[in-house]
């Protein structure tokens, strides 16, 4: 038996309703409205003058874009929280427990929750968001293994990334004093989202030979 509601509990309900719709709808217009590529690119010339942390930028977007499409995940949202990851880099590099805090705060209207984590996750051993999501984990591993694939095409007598083959960064994978800033440990995140190493370095050199001329490798 329903019992019917009186005025005041009537008007309640309605006046509920009007906000869960309304915040609903705040929600879609945050997601629908992400700052696009143009946008996102144009905010990083605006503050990244360094033509190398450019190109590192370029790369960690061309590699999550490829993740993501192997993944199933929003390709749009994951290469411009690549593109986006090291927004401050130039601001904070003095003070590593500033960075990710002063891009989040550049771009938080900008980007949906999941990437804001993210990025925040990317620096984790200063901002304590642990990384928990595929993003989070692939961003990371993105971030370290592009740095792994230039070194291997700089060493090459033609320095191009035409000539770095997946066998080639197995082998300096594998030799800790090649590019040892590299954090291997990060690179190894591939395996939480059930990607074998070689399969990874395999996606990722191909992301980066994709756009080897923006590179200029």
């Amino acid at each position: 038996m329903v019992t019917p509601v009186d005025a005041k509990t009537g008007l309640f309900l309605n006046i509920l309703l009007m906000h869960v719709v309304r915040f609903k709808s705040t929600r879609s217009l945050s997601v629908l409205h992400m700052i696009t590529r143009e946008e996102a690119f144009a905010l990083l010339q605006k503050n990244i003058r360094t033509k190398n942390l450019l190109k590192h930028s370029l790369a960690v977007e061309a590699i999550l874009s490829t993740m993501a499409q192997r993944l199933g995940e929003d390709q749009e949202l994951w290469a411009v929280t690549g593109l986006l990851h090291d927004l401050d880099y130039e601001y904070t590099k003095e003070e590593p427990e500033r960075h990710a805090f002063v891009t989040v705060k550049m771009v938080d209207e900008l980007l949906p929750r999941e990437a804001i984590n993210a990025i925040k996750a990317h620096n984790y051993q200063y901002t304590a968001q642990i990384p928990l999501t595929y993003l989070d984990k692939s961003l990371i591993a993105a971030d370290a293994v592009s740095g792994l694939i230039v070194a291997a095409a700089l060493v090459m007598p033609s320095k191009k990334l035409s000539d770095v083959t997946t066998k080639t960064l197995l082998d300096k994978f594998k030799d800790k004093s090649f590019a040892a800033g590299c954090n291997r440990k990060r690179i190894e995140l591939c395996e939480d989202m059930e990607l074998g190493l070689q399969v990874f370095l395999e996606l990722c050199l191909q992301a980066l030979k994709n756009i080897s001329s923006e590179l200029g490798l």
